[in-house]
């Protein structure tokens, strides 16, 4: 019963809540040791996916770990280069991918990226796995990219190669109707006004790619995610609502069905999570779901010294991936 009672992390000092440990981490440190070696992977549609490799050695190595970033994040976010290094520096090469019209450049259809959009994922998996030919594939994802991360184990378990052998995510919103309006709250507008701003350009430079197929008439009067998904994200991707996509869409739903070892880490203190985003009865019922549960970490932060020193998030990700025993 892989529900984890206990957790070995420890934050600085200096970073007293939640919020300062998700500040600090996103705007503080650095990782310019990682050099990435950009490959474009189009895909079944007509659209493509920007891949970016950080090889651990002058060869491929035989393991490899994919990184899913978060939601309007890329390749080049601190958590996403520190997790490449930290795997790095035990062997594994490192993939990580930006999602559509997330790698500096606007996608070629009206339609992006969501966070239930599992099938690019399973494409980034197939190219790495047969064309790259490697042998043993671990899974990490932050936020958004760890709800894509565990609804792809979870909805077609058949669908997975038999070369994904582990997964770690962390800060993940396994409940998306609950974690929209979460976010709205007073306290976190610092971050919400960033989420939206950032989804407003996306918006507009897809109008710009392809005049005339948006109304953009009330972009600037959208205030929050539900109003945003319920406008752009759900019509654009199928939904019949925004209430249907979080609904289709988060993982929490896909948890029973997961059947490689997965853990599970979301901080007490998260200020993007409610309490239905710690799924403790899926763990509990699951062999291979393991729920960590750190009183404190914020979101996607977990740092462990100053901002250039270590996180718990890699710490943790490496030993799960290499200790002969999940947990």
């Amino acid at each position: 019963m892989p529900l984890l009672t206990t957790s070995d992390y420890r934050p600085a000092m200096f970073l007293a809540n939640g919020h300062l440990q998700t500040i600090a981490a996103s705007t503080l440190r650095r990782v310019p040791e990682v050099r990435y070696q950009r490959e474009r992977l189009e895909l079944p549609d007509g659209d493509f996916v920007d891949l970016d490799w950080s090889l651990a050695g002058s060869v491929p190595a035989g393991r490899l770990g994919i990184i899913s970033h978060g939601l309007e994040g890329d390749s080049n976010r601190p958590y996403v280069r520190g997790m490449a290094r930290a795997l790095n520096q035990v062997g594994f090469d490192a993939l990580a991918w930006n999602y559509r019209g997330c790698g500096g450049e606007t996608n070629r259809l009206l339609r992006a990226y969501h966070l239930g959009d599992t099938d690019d994922l399973a494409e980034v998996i197939r190219h790495a796995s047969e064309q790259k030919h490697y042998a043993e594939i671990f899974l990490t994802g932050f936020s958004a990219g760890g709800n894509v991360t565990l609804k792809y184990l979870g909805e077609n378990a058949a669908r997975v190669p038999a070369q994904v052998r582990r997964a770690a995510v962390f800060s993940v919103p396994t409940d998306l109707k609950a974690s929209s309006v979460h976010i709205s709250r007073w306290q976190n507008q610092v971050y919400l006004r960033r989420f939206m701003n950032s989804l407003r350009e996306k918006i507009r430079a897809k109008d710009a790619r392809l005049p005339g197929q948006l109304d953009l008439s009330e972009l600037n009067k959208l205030r929050d995610f539900p109003q945003f998904d319920e406008r752009f994200t759900a019509p654009l991707h199928g939904f019949a609502s925004a209430d249907d996509y979080y609904e289709q869409a988060a993982s929490g739903r896909y948890l029973s069905g997961i059947r490689v070892p997965t853990l599970l880490v979301n901080a007490l203190n998260d200020p993007f999570l409610p309490s239905s985003c710690f799924p403790r009865e899926a763990a509990a019922a699951s062999q291979f779901l393991y729920l960590e549960t750190p009183t404190v970490g914020g979101h996607v932060g977990f740092n462990e010294g100053g901002p250039a020193g270590t996180y718990y998030s890699e710490r943790r990700a490496v030993d799960f991936f290499t200790r002969a025993e999940p947990g």
